[in-house]
Parts: C-alpha cells; sequence; structure tokens
C-alpha cells in the first residue's frame, strides 16, 4: 500500500539505523513500494554536499533497489541525451535553474545545456545520473 511520507532533508537521521526505523528498505515487488521507496529517495536527492555517511549508504541503497526495480519493470526510453535531459527535467518539474544548481555551476549553465548550446560533459553526466538515479552513460551521446 502506498504511504504519504511527509519528511525533509533535515529532519532526518543521520544515522543508517535511525533511517532504517524511518524507513526500512526492502527489495521493491510493487508499484507502491517503489513509490514508497523513491518518495523517501527524493528527499535525499540534491543534498548529496550535506549527507553523513550514514545518509550517504543509506541514499545509494535506495537508489540500487529503485534501478533495480525499473530495470525489471520499465523499458529504457531510446532518447539522445538531451532529449533525456529535456525528459526527466519536465518530468521532475525543474528549470534551467535547477539544473544548474545539480551541476554546482554558475546559472546560465543548466538552460544553456537545455537548448543545445553547451553540451553534457563527463562529469556533468556523473552528476545527472546521481541526480535521477540513472546511469552516467545515458547522459553521453
Amino acid at each position: 500500500m502506498k504511504t504519504k511520507y511527509t519528511h525533509s532533508f533535515d529532519s532526518m537521521p543521520r544515522d543508517y539505523a535511525g533511517l532504517c526505523r524511518v524507513f526500512l528498505p526492502r527489495p521493491i515487488h510493487d508499484r507502491a513500494g517503489y513509490e514508497n521507496t523513491v518518495e523517501i529517495a527524493d528527499v535525499f536527492a540534491g543534498h548529496e554536499d550535506r549527507m553523513s555517511d550514514g545518509q550517504n549508504d543509506y541514499f545509494d541503497l535506495l537508489c540500487d533497489l529503485v534501478e533495480k526495480y525499473e530495470t525489471k519493470t520499465v523499458p529504457a526510453p531510446k532518447l539522445k541525451s538531451l532529449a533525456l535531459l529535456k525528459h526527466l527535467v519536465e518530468e521532475n518539474g525543474l528549470s534551467g535553474a535547477d539544473l544548474s544548481r545539480i551541476l554546482g555551476r554558475s546559472l546560465p549553465l543548466g538552460p544553456m545545456i537545455l537548448r543545445g548550446e553547451r553540451k553534457i560533459t563527463a562529469a556533468h553526466a556523473v552528476l545527472l545520473g546521481k541526480h535521477f538515479g540513472i546511469r552516467p552513460d545515458a547522459f553521453i551521446t
């Protein structure tokens, strides 16, 4: 059954055991389990620079569980890297400025990439892969 969690990053425990008391990671078998896991993982997305070791391990595990489920149930889209990025930005309700923040770069970078004026570098691909929970090579044309 889908559960609505209302956690913020700052309200989450910093230790792994405490995080497991909030949401115990388990193999994902259905859509509800998937949605619950993604919802908790989203609490950590974008806070990689502020995470404790326990939070980082917990987030990595959640991402691994989501990736395993998606690999089995979601067909991989056949998109070029820029089209994939535009799709992910739109699906997640992000702006070009949000993309710049994800990349940790100057404010104009995100919109420039989305307009095709700048290429996605390998370093960008790693950050995007981590943020969106997919393999970085998906962003390399």
